[in-house]
């Protein structure tokens, strides 16, 4: 008999009303009922009930609850029910975030800004690779898993499997590990910075807060160790190590090549429009903001407020919903999604999905109606409930 997918741990046994519920449920799921609603005061078990849900059904699970502090609690929770499966914490990484807008009223102009949390980062990019990696996995987000993420194909395409004993030179290792956005440096060391010192190499992976240590010799990777970020205890020899990207997006130079080429020429079909309908200060607006962006994504691969642009480097068509946490969840042979969704205090949180929806497109079409953004901005946008 094959090992179940996860492991429920609880010195409890599902009571009351609980045996019923978790039948019926499982029944909802066996006729393939795309919705199904678990109702219950506070304090009565819901969690517990959901938590023997997924061990009966046995695929990988995203929980979406409505705030960050809401998300921490019942991820705490799973990991309790569930300490031997990965359960992760997905939400917003920043700390302070204003949207790029323009109020017509006043002329005002407001360009976006943003403090990044870089454990938060760390989180997320433990949740993807968990995903891309792991069938137990169980991933309990903000609504922030409705925004736009980089591609899980080209995110997972780009990855390293260093193995001991592999033919490897140091000089070669480390431009392929700047090729995946990691960052080299002479200081302490950070998820997604590495350091090189002689003929070994420490690197800390951007979902880590452990550092690996690679020792080079005879053209080859001679020893993989990992060690303690603050006491440098060895902890332990490894005979592989898997490195993602620092980055969710991942852009080859072929494909970033054929973006600019699209954003071009878009570029040049919105000035005609603008210009034909006499508004010029709008098509100068567009034409310096789009002429500078393209200039800095061709010298140096990126710009601020590059999700701008999204569609073009994803090369999707006009409408076609972005890549978002829910891409890197598994499909069946189909091609049909192939994981369960629990939407917590969905009273609260479907309305506040529909609205995140609504205000982003009003705040997208300020800024193309008056040049500031090409029309593709709309398509870097969170995801809709239907």
């Amino acid at each position: 008999m094959s090992k179940p997918v996860f492991q429920l741990h609880s010195k409890f046994a599902p009571a009351g009303d609980q045996p019923e519920a978790i039948s019926a449920l499982l029944k909802g799921l066996g006729k393939k009922m795309r919705f199904q609603t678990l109702l219950g005061v506070t304090g009565s078990g819901k969690t517990f009930t959901v938590a023997n849900i997924i061990e009966k059904v046995g695929k990988p699970v995203l929980v979406i609850a409505h705030n960050k502090t809401l998300a921490a609690q019942l991820a705490q929770e799973y990991r309790d029910f569930f300490p031997n499966n990965s359960v992760h914490y997905f939400v917003s990484y920043y700390d302070y975030y204003q949207p790029e807008a323009y109020l017509p009223t006043s002329d005002t102009y407001i360009e976006k800004e943003s403090q990044i949390n870089k454990e938060i980062e760390r989180l997320r990019h433990a949740s993807t690779q968990s995903l891309l990696t792991r069938k137990d996995t169980i991933i309990v987000a903000s609504v922030s898993c409705i925004y736009g993420l980089g591609s899980p194909e080209e995110y997972a395409k780009v990855n390293m499997v260093v193995k001991k004993g592999e033919r490897a030179e140091r000089s070669e290792f480390i431009r392929r590990l700047i090729a995946i956005y990691f960052n080299r440096t002479t200081a302490d060391l950070a998820p997604g910075l590495f350091r090189v010192l002689g003929q070994t190499l420490e690197i800390m992976p951007v979902s880590e807060e452990g550092i690996h240590r690679l020792t080079f010799g005879d053209g080859k990777i001679q020893r993989i160790e990992r060690i303690h970020p603050i006491t440098r205890a060895l902890q332990g020899e490894e005979e592989s190590l898997l490195i993602f990207p620092a980055k969710h997006f991942v852009t080859p130079e072929a494909e970033r090549l054929r973006a600019v080429y699209d954003i071009r020429k878009e570029f040049g079909e919105r000035l005609s429009v603008l210009e034909g309908e006499g508004k010029l200060l709008e098509a100068d607006r567009l034409k310096r903001r789009t002429t500078e962006d393209i200039a800095l994504i061709e010298e140096i691969g990126y710009c601020s407020g590059i999700e701008n642009y999204s569609r073009h480097f994803d090369g999707r068509e006009a409408g076609q919903p972005p890549h978002s946490l829910l891409s890197y969840f598994p499909k069946d042979k189909d091609g049909k999604p192939d994981f369960l969704t629990i939407i917590d205090e969905s009273h609260v949180t479907l309305p506040q999905i529909g609205g995140m929806y609504e205000g982003d497109r009003s705040r997208k079409e300020m800024l193309i109606e008056h040049g500031f953004r090409l029309p593709s901005a709309k398509d870097n946008r969170p995801m809709k409930f239907f």
